[in-house]
């Protein structure tokens, strides 16, 4: 009762020892999926060091356990001779190491070894009464060696090996069918079970292998497919923005010589150059946009919008239930100072960053910011709180991701930046940062 008293408490076990075997369980179907090259070991580019030595110390150990065994059995048993049990145990173990590397090679050797002992054992003074033409050491050393070839070779090599041990042992079951007393099927079917199942291992280890580089490609072409998509809208916006100023220049110089009176003929002639060449290029950007503008996409012929859009934004995302407030500041360029590209990559910037916030993050108070720093750059803020409801990720893979691959392409266009990301609270920023000037005039 004393001990029993003085003993400590006894600690809960904690589940590490479970985690740590999912992990290496995991590890090793990560390394058989991997594939490696000729020569190199089994499980060579396992990401765990341990993983990396187990195919070594499982072939040295079998080797180690099989020799001696095999020469006291081949010895005492079998009668067979000390040296010549000695080498033919040794060529029927040793070889089990080279099979972590080469186990075709090292299964050519270990067979014809089997296969030359089963012909020493027949004229052995010892047979009788015992296992023929394969003692129990090479049965095991020959499904070691399985093992490895399930999981190195192909399909043609593996159906080989087995047939070619199901040859052996019928020449054995012909030679003496009373001594070999169906070992020889045992044997059979034993290595073609081995086979089967490391071969499967292995198929489904590539198998779930491919399936993440297709993932992987999917997600990446999908990832391309979505930025060509938005640099096509872009390229559509901004068609609408440059027409303008083309038709502004092409009426001024065929308007040239109506205004200005006693214009030389030189002059002239230059301005109807500029006025053709201008019409020309307006030419050129329509049959560039019919092939961008698909045909179902007439709603995108309207004026582009601007910065005196911004209001609309903010009232629609309200009414859609978010509870969001707009705070522009007052010096702002109005619509003919401020340029087309800076103004659309703006509204477009709050429309984007507002429809995430509706989209994952429904409820949440937003705030939205644009102001001017008086040094020539407009600043865009939407700072939005966490979400009230579970949220989805921001541009998961399953979704289109337009919003933020649209940010980035408008504001690389203007030569702004951009800086987004979480909130400690759980919320999401945009802050976008876009030139009101062209980039050779700012300081």
């Amino acid at each position: 009762m004393n001990d029993e008293k003085r003993r400590p408490p006894r600690t809960p076990r904690t589940p590490q020892a479970g985690v740590r075997a999912g992990e290496l369980l995991r590890s090793l179907g990560t390394a058989l999926a991997t594939p490696t090259r000729p020569g190199e070991a089994l499980l060579a580019r396992a990401s765990s060091p341990w993983l990396r030595r187990l195919p070594y110390a499982v072939a040295f150990a079998t080797a180690a356990a099989l020799l001696p065994v095999t020469v006291v059995v081949l010895v005492q048993d079998y009668r067979v001779p000390g040296g010549l049990a000695g080498a033919l145990a040794t060529v029927q173990t040793l070889p089990l190491l080279l099979a972590v590397t080469r186990p075709l090679q090292a299964w050519w050797v270990i067979s014809a070894a089997d296969v030359a002992g089963g012909f020493v054992l027949l004229a052995s003074s010892g047979v009788d009464g015992r296992p023929w033409p394969w003692t129990p050491m090479v049965i095991v050393g020959y499904l070691v060696l399985m093992a490895a070839l399930g999981l190195r070779e192909g399909r043609r090599a593996l159906v080989g090996v087995w047939l070619a041990t199901g040859a052996a042992g019928a020449v054995f079951e012909l030679l003496s069918p009373n001594r070999a007393a169906g070992l020889t099927v045992l044997l059979f079917v034993l290595t073609g079970t081995v086979l089967l199942v490391t071969a499967t291992l292995r198929g489904r280890g590539e198998a779930e292998r491919r399936l993440v580089e297709q993932e992987t490609i999917s997600e990446a072409e999908r990832a391309r497919r979505t930025l060509l998509e938005e640099r096509a809208r872009i390229a559509r916006e901004l068609h609408d923005v440059v027409a303008h100023h083309m038709s502004v220049i092409t009426v001024q110089a065929d308007s040239a010589p109506y205004r200005i009176p006693d214009l030389p003929a030189g002059a002239r002639d230059e301005f109807a150059s500029i006025a053709a060449g201008a019409r020309e290029s307006l030419t050129e950007m329509r049959r560039l946009l019919s092939v961008l503008r698909s045909e179902g996409a007439e709603g995108e012929r309207a004026p582009q919008p601007g910065l005196d859009r911004v209001q609309q934004l903010v009232e629609a995302t309200v009414r859609a239930g978010v509870p969001a407030e707009l705070s522009m500041a007052a010096d702002l360029p109005g619509p003919g100072e401020l340029p087309q590209a800076v103004g659309l990559s703006a509204y477009r910037i709050v429309q984007e960053a507002l429809a995430n916030v509706v989209r994952h993050a429904p409820g949440s108070a937003t705030r939205v910011s644009v102001r001017g720093d008086g040094e020539g750059w407009l600043h865009v803020l939407v700072v939005n709180g966490p979400a009230e409801g579970p949220a989805a990720p921001l541009e998961g893979g399953k979704g289109t991701g337009h919003g933020l691959v649209g940010m980035r392409e408008r504001v690389r266009l203007t030569g702004g930046s951009l800086d987004t990301g979480p909130l400690p609270d759980g919320g999401f920023r945009v802050a976008a940062r876009l030139p009101l000037t062209t980039p050779k005039d700012l300081p």
